[in-house]
This record gives structure tokens, C-alpha cells and sequence, in this order.
């Protein structure tokens, strides 16, 4: 949706670019439309969505949440990758300088756009992101712990491929079906 060229997804850059969460006015009627939607029917992944008690409750008013996937990933980890990654202005496309770089420093490949670092990608606005993790998303661990199976993976290591993440948490999935 940040990507389109409309009044909405202006003002969702708007609080991205200041590093503060999108309001619920907002997201909330945007997702209950989105999953309402022939291509939700299947399932969906939910990323970075709910980040507070109140989001998981209205959410549990028009969703279904199978499990959950739990990234243990260090502060510094986190830090690291996101003050590194790079955005195409043009199509969108992400790089990660130190993991995912380009051919040419600061073009992307596949449209030969300029690349950029966005503004809530600094250390010290993650670091407040982070804060508010703490304060306001990871009391939902508590929330759905009894509702919901929880897949974890632990990230120790900068240099682990998304590949290999996604393969073990795809595994999980698969043994959830399975019961």
C-alpha cells in the first residue's frame, strides 16, 4: 500500500518515514478489506500486524490466526540489517548493503533506479522501534500463547540466508498440518 500513489499511501509513508506506527484508523479498515478478499481465502501472513493488545482484539473480530511465527533475533542483529538495507526509489526492489547488495553501488538491478536508505531505517530510530516492541507488542506473546501454536526460530548469526529461515519455519508449518 506504501507504494501506490494515493492519499492514503502518502500518509502511510508519512508516519513509516517518522519511524512511528501506522495508526489503527488506518490499518484496521484497510486489512479487513484486504483479507476479505478472494486472495485471502487461503490463508495469509500477517508481518508486523498486530503490534498491540487492542489490534490482536479487533483482529480476532474478522480473522482467524492459525499460529504464530516468532523471529528470536538479537538486538544487534536487527540493528545491523535494517540500518543496512536500501529501497529503489522507482520499483520498490530491497537490497541489504552488507548481504544483498547490487551490481553497481547504489542502482538497483532490476530497474536501474537510485537507491536509498529510508528515513526510519536509521540506528536511531530502530532503536526506539525496538523500545516499543517491548512495551507495546510483546505482551501479544502472552496474549496468544494459549490460543494459537507458536513457531520460533532463533536467529544468531547475521550471515543465516532468508532461505534457510524460511525452509525451517515452512517445515514447522507443514508438522502443524499434520496433527
Amino acid at each position: 500500500m506504501a507504494k501506490e500513489d494515493s492519499e492514503l499511501a502518502e500518509e502511510i509513508r508519512h508516519y513509516m518515514n517518522i519511524g512511528e506506527l501506522v495508526p489503527d484508523g488506518i490499518t484496521q479498515p484497510m486489512l479487513r478489506r484486504r483479507l476479505s478478499e478472494d486472495g485471502s481465502k487461503r490463508g495469509f501472513i500477517l508481518d508486523g500486524y498486530p503490534r498491540t493488545l487492542r489490534q490482536a482484539r479487533t483482529l480476532d473480530d474478522f480473522a482467524k490466526i492459525d499460529a504464530i511465527i516468532n523471529l528470536i533475533v538479537p538486538k544487534w542483529i536487527i540493528i545491523e540489517r535494517l540500518s543496512s538495507r536500501r529501497i529503489c526509489k522507482n520499483c520498490g526492489e530491497v537490497y541489504n548493503v552488507r548481504f544483498l547488495k547490487p551490481t553497481t553501488e547504489g542502482v538497483c538491478d532490476k530497474c536501474g533506479g537510485e537507491l536509498y536508505q529510508r528515513n526510519d531505517d536509521t540506528v536511531q530510530v530502530i532503536e526506539e522501534r525496538l523500545r516499543v516492541y517491548e512495551k507495546q507488542t510483546k505482551p501479544l506473546l502472552e496474549y496468544y500463547a494459549s490460543k494459537v501454536p507458536f513457531i520460533e526460530f532463533k536467529c544468531k548469526d547475521t550471515n543465516i540466508p532468508p532461505e534457510v529461515a524460511v525452509g525451517e519455519i515452512l517445515r514447522e508449518l507443514r508438522s502443524l498440518e499434520d496433527h
